[in-house]
C-alpha cells in the first residue's frame, strides 16, 4: 500500500485500536502527503503541525473547502465558533468565556473543585463490592456529564442529550459523508433539536437566574455582550458536547494505558505528585482528539511541498505527538517526561477552551482511580472502540476488579 492511501487506512475501524504504525508510516512518507482523492493532504510532523495550527492562511470553516468537504455546520443557522475564523470566532468564543469568569483570575471552573472531587468520590463508593465494572460506563462518562449538567442543563434531561451527542459525535469523520445520507441527516436533525432545547431551557431562565451557564447567557444586561438566539443555539450545543466527550476519553484512555503500563502506575501510586506531569503525558501519548481538518485560503508553502488553495488539510495531532524530532523516545509513556509542549489541546487560536476544565476533571478522576487499580485486570485488550477516528477512545473498558 502506498502513503495516498493513508486517510483511507486511517478512518478505517480496523486500525482504530492502534492507529500510530499508521502515523509512524505518515511521518515517513514526508511532512506533507497528498492522498488519492487530490483534494485531501495530510500533515504528520509536529513542527509542521504547529506551524499550520497558527497559520491565518488555514481556515477552519468547511463552507471554505472544496465541494463536499462542509459538514452538518453548513446547515445550522449559525456555525459554533469552533469552525469559524476570526474576528468572528473571536467574538463569539469570548462571549462564550464570559460565564467562566474573567481571563487569568479564579472563576467557575476552579470553584467546582470541590464539587468534581464529591461526584467522583461518589461513583466510587458506586464500585464498591463490585467484581466487575466498565470504566466508561460507571465512571468516565458519568463524571464528566454531571459536571456539564451543572453548567448547562437538568441532570435528569441526560438520556434525552446522550443521544443526540452520540449521533453528533458519530458524525465527526476525517472523510466527509455524502450529503443527503441518512448519517448526515440524523446528525442535522440532532444538532437542530438539541440547540432548540437548549434555547427553550435558557428562556426558561429569563429573568430568573441561576448559577448555570445558560442563565449568564440569556441574562447577560449588556447589548453588544448578548448572543443571538441562533449564536446561543450553536454555542450551547458545543459547550454541552465539547464539555464531555473530550473527558469521557481522555480519562477511559489514561485508565488504559496505566493498566498497560504497571510499572508507572505503581510508579504514580507511590508519589501522587507527578499526576499532573501524566496526565499531559497521556493527552500526548494517547490523546483524546487525533486530527484536525483545515482548508487554504491561499497556496501554502512548507517543508518544500505546496498545498494548493481550494483543498483540505488533516492535521494528524496525535501523529506530531509521536514524532521523534520533536519527541525522546515518544512511544514511551513517561509521565515525567520535560518539555511536554504535546498538541493534545490544538493550537493557535482553536486551542481548546475546555482545556482548563477538562485537566481538573482528569486530575480528579485518575487519582481517585490510581489507588484501586492495583489488582485490576482487562477483560479485552484492545477494548471496543468508538466509531471515529477523530474522537477516539474505547466505547467501553470492563476491568475485572474480583481480586
Amino acid at each position: 500500500m502506498t502513503a495516498d492511501t493513508l486517510l483511507d487506512r486511517i478512518t478505517d475501524y480496523a486500525n482504530r485500536p492502534d492507529p500510530y504504525p499508521l502515523y509512524a508510516e505518515l511521518r515517513e512518507a514526508g511532512p506533507v502527503v497528498g492522498q488519492a482523492d487530490g483534494s485531501s493532504y495530510l500533515v504528520g510532523t509536529y513542527h509542521e503541525i504547529n506551524a499550520l495550527l497558527h497559520d491565518p492562511r488555514l481556515s477552519a470553516d468547511p463552507r471554505k473547502g472544496p465541494p463536499g468537504s462542509a459538514d452538518l455546520s453548513e446547515e445550522a443557522p449559525e456555525p459554533p465558533f469552533l469552525t469559524l475564523d476570526d474576528p468572528e470566532h473571536h467574538r463569539l468564543r469570548t462571549l462564550a468565556m464570559r460565564p467562566f469568569g474573567p481571563p487569568h483570575s479564579p472563576g467557575r471552573v476552579d470553584a467546582m473543585r470541590g464539587r468534581i472531587y464529591e461526584i467522583t468520590e461518589e461513583l466510587i463508593a458506586a464500585l464498591d463490592d463490585r467484581t466487575r465494572i466498565d470504566i466508561v460506563d460507571d465512571f468516565a462518562y458519568p463524571l464528566p456529564v454531571t459536571v456539564i449538567c451543572r453548567l448547562l442543563v437538568p441532570r435528569e434531561d441526560e438520556p434525552l442529550f446522550r443521544g443526540w451527542s452520540d449521533t453528533l459525535v458519530a458524525s465527526t469523520d476525517l472523510r466527509p459523508g455524502q450529503d443527503g445520507s441518512e448519517p448526515i441527516q440524523a446528525s442535522r436533525r440532532a444538532r437542530l433539536e438539541m440547540g432548540q432545547y437548549l434555547v427553550d431551557l435558557a428562556e426558561q431562565r429569563r429573568g430568573r437566574p441561576g448559577e448555570d451557564m445558560l442563565s449568564a447567557f440569556v441574562n447577560e444586561l449588556d447589548p453588544a455582550l448578548r448572543l443571538t438566539r441562533e449564536e446561543l443555539a450553536s454555542t450551547a450545543v458545543l459547550l454541552l458536547v465539547a464539555g464531555h466527550e473530550t473527558t469521557v476519553n481522555l480519562i477511559t484512555n489514561g485508565v488504559l494505558t496505566l493498566l498497560r503500563h504497571p510499572d508507572q502506575l505503581d510508579r504514580l501510586r507511590r508519589d501522587p505528585g507527578l499526576l499532573p506531569g501524566a496526565i499531559e503525558e497521556q493527552l500526548r501519548y494517547d490523546g483524546p482528539v487525533h486530527a484536525r481538518r483545515r482548508y487554504p485560503l491561499a497556496d501554502i508553502h512548507i517543508a518544500g511541498s505546496t498545498i494548493p488553495k481550494g483543498t483540505s488539510v488533516v492535521l494528524m495531532l496525535a501523529s506530531g505527538n509521536r514524532d521523534p524530532k520533536r519527541f525522546h523516545e515518544p512511544d514511551r509513556f513517561d509521565p515525567t517526561r520535560p518539555d511536554n509542549q504535546h498538541l493534545g489541546f490544538g493550537g493557535g487560536i482553536h486551542l481548546c477552551y475546555g482545556a482548563p476544565l477538562a485537566r481538573i476533571e482528569a486530575q480528579t478522576a485518575l487519582g481517585a482511580l490510581i489507588p484501586r487499580l492495583g489488582t485490576a485486570t482487562l477483560v479485552e485488550d484492545p477494548p471496543p472502540y468508538r466509531q471515529s477516528a477523530v474522537l477516539r477512545g474505547p466505547r467501553h473498558l470492563p476491568l475485572d476488579v474480583s481480586r
